[in-house]
């Protein structure tokens, strides 16, 4: 089946939009997904923030890169879903709240100061786009299901920037991802992330942003993971019967050697079962492989 949803990343480390990517995209009939991310080279998890740091957003320094992507965006002229920091809520990416105060709470604005610091920057980042009349742009929240570290002031709504500035809501769901975790059913991965983003808006559509699990030799896999083909088989129902709010699901084809010289094969084609649970998953007619778009008004 065609694909509806298409990711490209754009690192603020390169200091453009990626129209190129978006181009084939759009020239595959899909919709792009563009996740925005505030980053330096060499693009590693786990290192705390760099010059793209949340502060010196906040404080003007790359007023004029924001305008220019902005504008590229605006001139690409077509429908485009952006990410503005991608699993806020988890420490492996540098704008995560742990690094600008994490728990102290602000008691001026009755929030937690690393939350609050991200919410300002993605007001104020998606401000200044609007200012330069992108408005093919609709904006996703997207956190990973569950926070890291898993505490209160680290939870979805304490990020949330208010529904005036999203548009999307969106999870990260992942299962097993390396031979020695187990492999948790979908229920377990979705239910209450999926109740909680319900909470912060009435109306908005829920996107499954990325969802994966790994294929691991039956002798280094837990006795109690659930086989890959089986998993997908499930998400795919689920994500369709059980989350009504759940309106697409991008399954995230990636694998990755691991220090230790094993592999960590996400892909939807890791196995002949896996791909073709996927594809008999993706059959039923409630996914829809090609868009339906409306004009966009202009103001």
């Amino acid at each position: 089946k065609h694909q509806a949803i298409i990711v490209s990343s754009s690192y603020w480390g390169e200091q453009n939009f990626p129209v190129g990517n978006l181009n084939v995209i759009w020239r595959h009939g899909s919709l792009p997904l563009v996740f925005w991310s505030p980053w330096d080279k060499p693009y590693e998890e786990d290192h705390g923030p760099d010059k793209f740091s949340l502060t010196e957003i906040l404080a003007g320094k790359w007023d004029a890169y924001i305008d220019k992507w902005a504008d590229a965006a605006r001139d690409f002229r077509h429908p485009v879903i952006v990410v503005f920091g991608v699993e806020m809520n988890g420490t492996w990416f540098p704008w995560s709240g742990a690094y600008y105060g994490g728990a102290q709470w602000d008691p001026e604005v009755r929030n937690w100061k690393g939350p609050e610091t991200f919410r300002k920057a993605y007001r104020y980042v998606v401000d200044r786009v609007r200012a330069r009349g992108a408005s093919n742009i609709k904006w996703m929240f997207h956190t990973n299901n569950y926070p890291y570290p898993y505490e209160n002031w680290n939870d979805a709504p304490a990020y949330y920037p208010g529904s005036d500035y999203v548009d999307w809501l969106g999870l990260s769901v992942y299962g097993q991802q390396y031979k020695d975790e187990p492999n948790p059913d979908v229920p377990s991965l979705v239910d209450w992330p999926y109740q909680q983003m319900c909470r912060l808006d009435p109306n908005k559509p829920i996107m499954i942003a990325e969802w994966a699990t790994g294929e691991f030799p039956l002798t280094t896999a837990p006795p109690s993971a659930i086989r890959k083909p089986a998993w997908i088989k499930q998400g795919l129902e689920l994500f369709r019967t059980r989350y009504p709010r759940i309106k697409a699901a991008l399954y995230w084809h990636e694998r990755w050697q691991n220090a230790d010289g094993s592999y960590s094969n996400l892909r939807v084609n890791s196995s002949v079962e896996s791909l073709q649970a996927y594809r008999d998953g993706i059959a039923h007619p409630d996914w829809l492989g090609d868009l339906i778009l409306r004009a966009i008004p202009k103001k």
